[in-house]
């Protein structure tokens, strides 16, 4: 980003993603899983970059104190595809499979990989239009002061931008966490005792309750400050996820569920507090932010540890237990909302009068 800047930096990211969507072709041709993988790894690097471009290029484009909507607001149409899209490829690539259980090794290779290929060469596509037309688009220029003659400073020198590496991990690896274990959550027989398909059917209210909560935020975010409802967020998450885990039946589904709402608007108003004010540096450190959501790696596997544990007797107990984890995240965030974003700078301020 510091080479190209903000506008080539996204051409770079649509076109990098185009290029993984293309690569599905040949590797639904050959049905190599490992070419599976490497066009999801260049899909992904495309995706990360236009998200290391474009949240910043949102952040700084206007005033400082309305930025947290405004990154809440792209961040909801994101919320809105992730909605769409798992039912877009039901209907275009699931419906047209037949029972894989029940299959032979020879009809598995006979498979038609044509619904797959047409539909990744046709998102490409778009991706390349996309980037054609913001090839001709005039955006606002966005430059930064230089830095001063022998100034040593990197973004990690500063602490309110630490302190948000570890609120987006931490938030990416609970959301996920709790995500990921939902359906065999509702599958308890003290909880809802649903069925893999009816669970999983369920899950849906989970993310779309993040979709919500991003257009509510955008409103929330330019009435109070984003600190203080990322922290009430938090804690509106705890109480939803502690609800659950001493209840049963449809109050622990719906509370649980309802957690999705209260991670609407954490990580656009983490990424937004913890580059406020670094200038220069904004663009490394949107970096660093992106490269933070690995706590969607690394927390679930921990969950799934102490789910699968003989913890508090195993079992259901276990898994109760496990939900400790994703609360102790949404605990740090509370106080990033509170105290953990304010630039230090700040905080040792004398107070005025």
């Amino acid at each position: 980003m510091k080479r190209f800047g903000y506008k080539r930096g996204m051409l770079l990211g649509f076109l990098v993603a185009a290029l993984g969507c293309f690569l599905f072709y040949p590797a639904a041709a050959s049905r190599t899983f490992e070419l599976f993988l490497g066009a999801l790894f260049v899909l992904a690097t495309g995706i990360v970059l236009l998200q290391v471009a474009g949240n910043p290029y949102v952040a700084i484009l206007g005033p400082p104190e309305t930025a947290s909507s405004r990154l809440t607001l792209t961040q909801a149409f994101n919320s809105l595809a992730t909605a769409i899209a798992p039912a877009l490829g039901a209907a275009l690539i699931l419906s047209r499979l037949p029972d894989l259980k029940k299959m032979t090794a020879a009809q598995a290779a006979a498979l038609d990989v044509a619904p797959v290929q047409l539909l990744y060469l046709g998102i490409g596509g778009v991706l390349v239009g996309i980037s054609l037309l913001l090839s001709f688009l005039k955006l606002p220029q966005v430059a930064h002061a230089p830095a001063p003659t022998g100034d040593p400073q990197r973004p990690w020198h500063f602490r309110h931008l630490l302190l948000g590496l570890v609120g987006i991990f931490t938030y990416v690896g609970a959301e996920v966490a709790i995500g990921s274990h939902l359906v065999s959550y509702l599958n308890q027989p003290e909880v809802m005792n649903l069925s893999a398909q009816a669970a999983g059917e369920q899950v849906s209210y989970y993310w779309g309750g993040a979709m919500v909560g991003r257009f509510l935020g955008v409103a929330l975010l330019r009435i109070f400050r984003p600190g203080r409802v990322l922290a009430c967020a938090a804690i509106g998450a705890i109480v939803l996820v502690l609800v659950s885990v001493n209840t049963g039946g449809e109050v622990a589904m719906w509370s649980l569920l309802a957690a999705g709402l209260m991670n609407s608007i954490m990580f656009p108003t983490i990424f937004t507090l913890a580059v406020a004010g670094l200038g220069r540096h904004t663009e490394e450190a949107s970096g660093l932010l992106s490269a933070a959501i690995v706590g969607g790696a690394i927390v679930p596997p921990l969950f799934g540890l102490l789910a699968d544990s003989q913890l508090g007797g195993g079992g259901v107990h276990a898994l109760r237990l496990a939900f400790v984890l994703p609360v102790l995240c949404y605990a740090y965030i509370f106080w990033y909302g509170l105290r953990g974003h304010v630039p230090q700078a700040t905080r040792n301020a004398p107070a005025a009068g």
